[in-house]
């Protein structure tokens, strides 16, 4: 009986794998967020070690996310009405341009701080795009009974990336210069491009005598009126302002804190990986028993009470440690949060409910960041992040007493 355990609960883990194109598709997107996160790396250390200002390292981060916040929800619209593939290839040409560009400027010596921070812009407005599509693709690619097991998946595939990207663009940076990074995270969107052509979808007919505004304006009520999501949303945009700032300021957190340098900030960054590994896998498991609202908010807690940990490690295993739990506790509240939006959404509105989540979700992330820069350089790294911790705790705590805004009839 044993026996027959272990492969019951590796075919539930991995179901969603079932499904040809689903399965194409992550190994084409894994590819692509390896190369993308080989860039962060490379990117995040030289805007530093150029700089030397934490300000100059949170704006990057800001000027690579706020075209989310400006354009997703145009993005939605044209993910709505238009073929969601056409679209998400254009996204990822762009995003191959600017870091073949970066790339270039790097290698011929003409590389400056604005370079890269218009380059960030580039592919933050591609994303505006690509996301909502992407968003809405993965639904087509398998059944509902499997969707949320699909999300966390990718949520793995992600994740997946953070452990392999930041080992591979430590050595790439280190032994090969940055222009290596940048260079094969060009090359890696070759692989989503072909993966985007070889799979069936279906077509969408949106309605277009609608303007964008107008069908803009139908995404945000139907939000409004579907029970749950505002607070999804919320919650979304909460946890980006203070609970991913430990990983845009880890250079500064490796030099600064640890008193270390490219070693001690790669290794962070791969077991932060191996931590959201864990959590999306914790959420790949579970089947739909109606308790995920109860493990989204006790895995907020959790976030909040190992990032005020990790402000104050007091030696590199303790901050090792501290981050691999904030990681799986980080992944698991959004591979959840995801899940819960994904399935109260219509497939003719999820292009607009995706792109406003989307908003949400990497629109707190710019704001975020220069809100933590600042504060970095006024108090420090420790009770900076120690604030975001805590602050992270009450919205936990706040929303478990509240906790029925969240839950809903039968998804759609």
């Amino acid at each position: 009986m044993a026996d027959n355990a272990q492969p019951g609960f590796i075919a539930a883990t991995f179901r969603a794998f079932r499904y040809r194109d689903f399965a194409i598709l992550w190994c084409g997107a894994c590819t692509s967020s390896i190369g993308t996160w080989m860039q962060k790396v490379a990117q995040s250390w030289l805007v530093y070690q150029l700089s030397n200002d934490a300000f100059l390292l949170g704006l990057d981060a800001f000027l690579g996310e706020i075209p989310i916040l400006l354009f997703s929800m145009v993005g939605g619209v044209v993910a709505d009405r238009k073929d969601r593939r056409m679209v998400l290839i254009g996204s990822q040409i762009v995003q191959m341009l600017s870091a073949a560009t970066l790339a270039a400027l790097y290698a011929t010596g003409y590389l400056e701080i604005w370079h890269i921070l218009c380059l960030s812009f580039t592919s933050g407005f591609a994303q505006a795009f690509g996301g909502p599509a992407y968003q809405a693709i993965v639904p087509a690619l398998v059944e509902q009974k499997d969707l949320s097991n699909a999300i966390a998946l990718n949520s793995i595939q992600f994740n997946l990336a953070r452990v392999i990207g930041p080992v591979l663009g430590g050595f790439a940076l280190v032994n090969l210069g940055a222009a290596w990074c940048f260079g094969l995270n060009a090359m890696s969107f070759l692989v989503v491009i072909a993966a985007l052509l070889s799979v069936s979808l279906p077509r969408i007919s949106g309605n277009e005598e609608l303007s964008v505004a107008a069908s803009i304006g139908q995404g945000l009520q139907f939000i409004r009126n579907r029970h749950g999501l505002m607070p999804l949303m919320f919650l979304a945009f909460s946890i980006t302002i203070f609970g991913m700032s430990y990983i845009v300021f880890l250079p500064a957190f490796a030099k600064d804190v640890l008193l270390g340098g490219e070693t001690e900030f790669t290794t962070l960054m791969a077991i932060s990986g191996g931590g959201s590994i864990l959590g999306a896998l914790l959420v790949a498991s579970l089947s739909r028993g109606g308790r995920e609202v109860r493990y989204m908010l006790g895995g907020i807690v959790v976030l909040g009470a190992a990032l005020t940990l990790f402000s104050y490690s007091p030696h590199f295993w303790w901050a090792a440690a501290a981050i691999f739990v904030a990681s799986a506790a980080l992944m698991s509240v959004f591979a959840l949060v995801t899940s819960l939006v994904q399935l109260r959404t219509a497939d003719e509105m999820r292009g607009r409910v995706m792109s406003v989540y989307n908003i949400a979700f990497r629109g707190g992330m710019p704001l975020g960041s220069l809100v933590m820069g600042e504060a970095i350089g006024t108090v420090g790294v420790s009770p900076a992040l120690a604030f975001a911790g805590l602050a992270i705790v009450a919205l936990g705590v706040t929303s478990s007493i509240f906790n029925r805004i969240f839950l809903t009839q039968e998804a759609i």
